[in-house]
């Protein structure tokens, strides 16, 4: 999951083996509701082994590095993080049964305590943590008997887990009014819209886009998945004859 802590609003919600082409996509949907802002956004994570190289393909600058003698070809290019881009991993110890026994924070991108000084400044805690999406988390187990834990309610199909997860997130994105936000939904802390949604206006409202704007977001999405150095290799052209 993805979640823009500030408003509570989840951005994104995939269903899938964690691996670094699911992890990519949620970085591309964290890069494309960002956007159009102009402050890279603040990246809270977990040790997750894909996301380090999911977040260079999607932010990162192409690199060279110095020969550290005499003159040639440069080296082989790889990707650095843009300035601005700050990343902090929570990584949780366990013990051999599982039990936790410490949590450990460190900076990936950036310096820490800029890290810690921006999380302050957002309101979000006094250190790098990923307490929110935990609890949001609970909150998605809670609320969905396909995923409480010890269930029969299990999901055969993929498909069917992954429409009931999107309806769920809508639903909390629009209609449900969130504690922390003082009677608001997510989609009101963020300006989408005035009041909360009924289900009734929910089911009501209008979602068919144009094949023409499904393909210009695919497109977009397309641009952010494509890391520089694959952007910048270029294309052999076909014989037109």
């Amino acid at each position: 999951m993805a979640l823009a802590v500030a408003s509570r609003f989840l951005i994104d919600l995939r269903l899938g083996p964690r691996t670094l082409e699911l992890a990519a996509e949620l970085v591309a949907s964290v890069a494309m509701a960002a956007g159009s802002t102009q402050l890279l956004p603040l990246l809270l994570i977990d040790d997750h082994l894909p996301y380090p190289a999911a977040i260079l393909q999607v932010f990162g600058l192409i690199r060279y590095r110095r020969r550290k003698r005499g003159r040639g070809r440069r080296k082989h290019p790889d990707l650095k993080p843009p300035p601005g881009l700050w990343v902090g991993v929570v990584r949780k110890v366990r013990g051999a049964t599982g039990k936790l026994l410490r949590v450990r924070t460190r900076a990936l991108f950036g310096r820490k305590r800029d890290i810690e000084r921006r999380i302050r400044r957002l309101h979000l805690g006094s250190r790098i943590n990923t307490a929110h999406i935990e609890r949001l988390n609970g909150t998605l187990r809670g609320q969905q008997a396909r995923l409480a834990r010890r269930t029969r309610n299990g999901s055969r199909l993929a498909e069917a887990l992954q429409w009931s997860l999107a309806l769920w997130r809508d639903l909390y994105n629009w209609v449900r009014p969130h504690g922390s936000l003082d009677g608001c939904t997510p989609a009101m802390a963020l300006g989408l819209t005035s009041t909360p949604w009924s289900v009734e206006q929910y089911v009501e409202h209008p979602v068919h886009v144009s094949d023409l704007q499904r393909e210009i977001w695919a497109e977009e999405r397309q641009k952010w998945l494509t890391s520089a150095l694959d952007a910048r290799k270029r294309k052999k052209l076909l014989p037109t004859s």
